[in-house]
């Protein structure tokens, strides 16, 4: 039997992936030529890129095991004052990033809402879930959070209660963010970060949070491995089941997408448990290890390296528009490689250089937390 260490290889290496995988679907050369898996799906449905960002709270949830350890698990004053100051600080540290990114590429309305911003708020509540409920009524309260989700959507949906206009998460949105501050990528005011649809996200961060606790308590490593893939399989299958009643939808954060991927999660853990934990494939972990040790710093580096590039002049196209630092640089590869491969490149090069400043970093010990 092996003995499980104080904490699992895997999770770190897992987190560090996650980073990764963020960095290289946000920094393509060009959006115009992305291979498909590298793009999130139109709308119904899913992509290896639509996993990434519930990977990420995924891997929230794991570290606040380890933070919430501290305190036994808990609630204080002085825990929920840590708690709430943390996400407040999460949530601007992004509404900042919005601001420096339209700032840099000329928009004139600033976002409120983004990848951080729910990050922040998914762990505010599920903080507040996880320190304040015993297991059954944590569970309890997912399961009212993804079924109560759903009767939302059939009670005020219309007669497209999924679909893109006039859904239920968008007039939300509009009453609580205003038009000008929604994301406008898909032709009209809807965010796929916004208010209401953040409410279902709190799960995959309880998700990664009992995972983490399972895995504490198991003490083989073939163990964890079977339980990891036992469940992952049975939670992947009851999200396929559930998107015949609400339709697996990154933009709407539905709840059979939550289920689907915090399934998925648990399955990309367990080969990481079997490779680096029971296989002792370290080589595996270390580079991961490395981008995980300051992944929200990392991340926020990524965002205003990428907006100061498109704040770069560099004269205009031949179309008459501006050329801009970033497309500048993806050109630079165009008589090397086809368009779609030169964005992967681009993108692949990013990753590298942010793993660089991570390593830096790492061997420095330097741990720059939010």
């Amino acid at each position: 039997m092996s003995e499980k260490p104080t904490r699992f290889h895997a999770l770190d290496a897992f987190r560090g992936l996650t980073i990764a995988l963020m960095i290289l679907v946000n920094t393509p050369g060009d959006w115009g030529h992305v291979y498909a898996p590298l793009l999130h799906a139109d709308w119904h449905g899913w992509t290896p890129t639509d996993l990434v960002f519930p990977f990420f709270l995924f891997i929230v949830g794991s570290a606040m095991f380890f933070a919430f350890k501290k305190i036994n698990y808990q609630a204080s004053s002085e825990a929920i004052g840590k708690v709430i100051k943390r996400s407040i600080l999460m949530f601007l540290i992004g509404f900042g990033l919005n601001l420096y990114n339209f700032f840099a590429i000329g928009l004139e309305e600033v976002r409120i809402m983004g990848v951080l911003q729910r990050i922040g708020l998914c762990y505010l509540v599920a903080s507040l879930l996880i320190l304040y409920c015993n297991q059954k009524q944590l569970y309890i309260a997912c399961l009212a959070i993804l079924t109560g989700y759903y009767f939302i959507f059939l009670l005020f949906g219309g007669a497209e209660p999924f679909g893109l206009e006039n859904s239920i998460i968008q007039t939300v949105d509009l009453a609580i963010l205003g038009e000008a501050h929604m994301y406008g990528g898909f032709g009209i005011p809807f965010d796929p970060e916004g208010v209401l649809s953040t409410l279902p996200a709190v799960v995959n961060v309880v998700f990664g949070f009992e995972a983490t606790r399972r895995l504490s308590q198991i003490k083989d490593f073939n163990v964890a491995v079977q339980q990891l893939v036992l469940w992952g399989l049975a939670i992947v299958g009851v999200g396929y089941f559930v998107s015949l009643l609400m339709p697996i939808n990154k933009n709407i954060w539905s709840s059979s997408y939550v289920i689907f991927t915090s399934g998925a999660a648990l399955l990309l853990l367990a080969l990481f448990v079997w490779l680096i934990d029971l296989k002792g494939k370290m080589s595996i972990a270390k580079p991961w290890q490395v981008y995980g040790l300051n992944p929200l710093f990392i991340y926020c580096l990524s965002w205003i390296w990428a907006a100061t590039y498109w704040a770069i002049p560099m004269g205009e196209t031949a179309e008459g528009k501006t050329l801009t630092f970033y497309t500048y640089l993806w050109q630079q590869l165009l008589p090397i490689f086809s368009e779609k491969m030169a964005s992967l490149v681009f993108a692949i090069a990013h990753v590298v250089l942010f793993w660089a400043i991570s390593y830096y970093l790492y061997k420095k010990k330097i741990i720059i937390k939010i």
